[in-house]
């Protein structure tokens, strides 16, 4: 299936999440350090990148659609950057701020086309900012076609029930890319979209295709949820909703970096929704702009032309 970019431009996604500064530093590797055994990286560029929800909500519109991005950062040098970075894209933010908040960064140092390390640093954002969020998050919910919480697990999403409540109330498809093991915050959503790791912390190992189908079945009808979406790397991804299952194969592609591939995967399937397919349909276009996005290094979006190029 192909949709007009007329279609896709009329369509309005409510991202909700922690947002982060991706910061990466490339440099030549040519010795070891005399002091430990580690290589001396000799910094060349310097590269930052918004990332998490503000990575999904810049695949929304990289694609052509219109992003809203509700989230809390701090009121530091960093908080700045990812503002400035984010007011290049045409996203539309809401940042409440929270002047305790150290704003998320996740820096990497990159030698010989590899990662050789990341260091990240954060700290958890106070209630008062994020009931802020919530009130905000009451305003601005009717007036998008879908709801999409990317939990990064960072605090931002507390009150992620009473928000699932309100966007459900009011007709909205909601959308959750999970974290951690505490599913039953997620419940009344309409799908989520967990890795196999993910879903494995939360409903144990399975032993084959079938026990996978009970166990996944089974925490769909107990989270009251639309439908599970389990994305599987090099096997593609299982939608499981109350028709049964739909498997897409993954794209044979040359896999360079899965770095933000689930965030394309949770905002191309946001996009389709909120422009008017169904879910099952949508799900194989999320699964190609996914084996699109892995071609390329560190966080990356996929256009409207890339993506029905490869239709």
């Amino acid at each position: 299936m192909i949709l007009s970019l007329e279609k896709i431009a009329a369509a309005r996604v409510l991202v909700v999440g922690d947002t982060m500064l991706d910061r990466y530093w490339y440099g030549a590797v040519e010795r070891i350090s005399p002091e430990a055994p580690v290589p001396v990286v000799r910094v060349t560029r310097t590269e930052e990148r918004i990332g998490a929800a503000a990575n999904v909500a810049y695949n929304i519109v990289t694609l052509g659609a219109q992003a809203s991005l509700l989230s809390v950062v701090g009121e530091d040098e960093a908080s700045h950057q990812l503002e400035a970075l984010v007011a290049q894209t045409g996203i539309t933010p809401y940042f409440g701020r929270d002047a305790q908040l150290k704003t998320t960064v996740k820096l990497r140092v990159i030698g010989r086309q590899q990662q050789l390390l990341r260091l990240d640093f954060e700290n958890t954002p106070e209630t008062e900012v994020l009931a802020s969020q919530s009130l905000t998050f009451e305003k601005l919910h009717p007036e998008h076609d879908a709801v999409l919480f990317s939990d990064y697990g960072k605090g931002g999403l507390a009150h992620i029930v009473a928000m699932i409540a309100q966007a459900r109330a009011s007709g909205k498809v909601v959308l959750v890319d999970p974290k951690g093991s505490d599913y039953a915050r997620y419940k009344n959503a309409s799908v989520i979209t967990p890795n196999r790791a993910e879903l494995e912390h939360v409903i144990g190992p399975w032993r084959d295709e079938a026990d996978l189908r009970t166990k996944a079945h089974n925490l769909r009808t107990t989270l009251n949820l639309q439908a599970l979406l389990l994305t599987r790397s090099e096997e593609g991804m299982t939608l499981f909703d109350a028709a049964g299952e739909l498997h897409v194969p993954a794209l044979a592609r040359e896999v360079f970096d899965v770095t933000g591939a689930g965030d394309t995967v949770i905002a191309t399937l946001a996009t389709m929704v909120a422009a008017g397919i169904s879910l099952r349909a949508a799900v194989p276009i999320a699964n190609r702009a996914g084996g699109i996005v892995v071609g390329k290094f560190g966080t990356a979006t996929v256009s409207y032309r890339e993506l029905f190029a490869a239709a």
